[in-house]
């Protein structure tokens, strides 16, 4: 078996090199690590791109972790700069567009399928983000926006930017979300008062407000059904 912490990619044997299996055998038959490989296209020093992607994957916690990464992280992986950095956030960026761009125009009839598009996101940050999904007048979906990330005690959440994408894409409604990283669900002071602050908001502009979901780890509630919206 080859070493990996002391070959370069070009000293594996050509089908296991991720390029040339890609090639030969599909995008599908290779590994998390191997594309990822593919992405970074260089390794580090006595480490393969293979060895870095797989002390990256592990470092986040799997690929979910990808979605939920600062730069400043990633740089604390050696061998990982500011363009690898740069070009594994682009790759974090570019799947939660492509997956919002597979519900754009799905009808929203219930708090249930808004979960199940947006728990597998959701469910496993690790900090506190704020999503408005903005609806036509058909509640079909128009966008699916974040706001702000951090911890809504830190991160202020303001009427102005949320309502600002829904003005712009012309949406007749909302509905927000966001996530507790520690998985319960149960909302907090500040959110029922954030949430009121944006009803408040929505009754002005016209735009409605038709719930606020908070995600917890496989579980969720709705400040709908619980006669707060």
């Amino acid at each position: 078996m080859v070493d990996n912490l002391r070959f370069r990619i070009k000293d594996l044997p050509i089908d296991e090199r991720p390029r040339e299996k890609l090639s030969k055998l599909g995008a599908e038959s290779l590994s998390n690590a191997e594309l990822i490989a593919i992405i970074l296209r260089t390794g580090a020093r006595n480490r393969t791109a293979i060895r870095l992607a797989e002390e990256l994957l592990s470092y986040v916690n799997g690929l979910q972790g990808l979605l939920d990464v600062s730069v400043e992280e990633l740089k604390d992986i050696p061998g990982i700069g500011q363009v690898k950095a740069g070009q594994l956030l682009a790759l974090g960026e570019l799947t939660k567009r492509i997956h919002a761009a597979l519900y754009s125009k799905k009808t929203i009839n219930s708090a249930e399928e808004l979960v199940e598009i947006l728990m597998p996101q959701m469910r496993f940050l690790q900090r506190e983000v704020f999503w408005i999904i903005v609806l036509n007048c058909q509640n079909q979906i128009i966008t699916i926006q974040e706001i702000s990330r951090g911890s809504l005690t830190e991160t202020i959440v303001h009427p102005r930017e949320v309502f600002r994408e829904a003005i712009r894409r012309s949406g007749s409604a909302l509905i927000l979300a966001h996530n507790h990283p520690g998985g319960n669900p149960e909302p907090s002071v500040e959110d029922l008062e954030i949430t009121q602050r944006l009803v408040k908001g929505s009754h002005i502009l016209g735009i409605e407000i038709l719930d606020h979901l908070i995600i917890g780890d496989g579980q969720y509630i709705s400040l709908k059904k619980r006669g707060i919206i």
